[in-house]
């Protein structure tokens, strides 16, 4: 029985410790999106909890270089929940085994997406980098994401 229970352990840490499905991110849109290829097919993945802001917004273009720097050349690990209206697939989204939308928030690259999002824990992480002023917190009166697509759709 322990000899057993040793394999199956064994064998379960070895399965935790490869990249799921060989994924690779090919392309980074912005700071909450990015192009899966999973074994040759490709697909949107927009990452849940988070809004960032978007690539011509003040802003938008740290939040991607964070995202990229974050998550270039690593393991990383898709959990699909479902897709939105733009067939962009939502889910998390995890580089070295760190959580994408708590880093993104904890370092100030992304707005907690309170309409979407029932992790109250990633507000907590939100309202401490506002306090301690990273990223897009730096700025006086950062706009949210949404605002900033309601103003500039066209």
């Amino acid at each position: 029985m322990k000899r057993f229970l040793y394999a199956l352990t064994t064998a379960w840490i070895l399965a935790c410790s490869l990249p799921a499905f060989a994924l690779e991110i090919t392309y980074f849109y912005d700071g909450d999106t990015v192009k899966i290829n999973d074994a040759g097919r490709e697909y949107k993945l927009r990452l849940t909890d988070i809004d960032a802001p978007e690539r011509n917004q003040a802003y938008g273009k740290k939040s991607r270089r964070a995202l990229m720097e974050l998550c270039s050349g690593v393991n990383i690990y898709a959990a699909i929940g479902g897709t939105d209206k733009y067939g962009r697939r939502l889910g998390k989204l995890r580089c070295n085994n760190q959580d994408v939308s708590t880093y993104m928030i904890q370092n100030g690259h992304a707005w907690f997406n309170e309409r979407y999002s029932m992790d109250a824990s990633l507000l907590y992480q939100q309202q401490q980098a506002r306090t301690n002023k990273l990223g897009l917190w730096k700025s006086k009166k950062p706009m949210q994401p949404w605002v900033w697509r309601k103003n500039h759709s066209h």
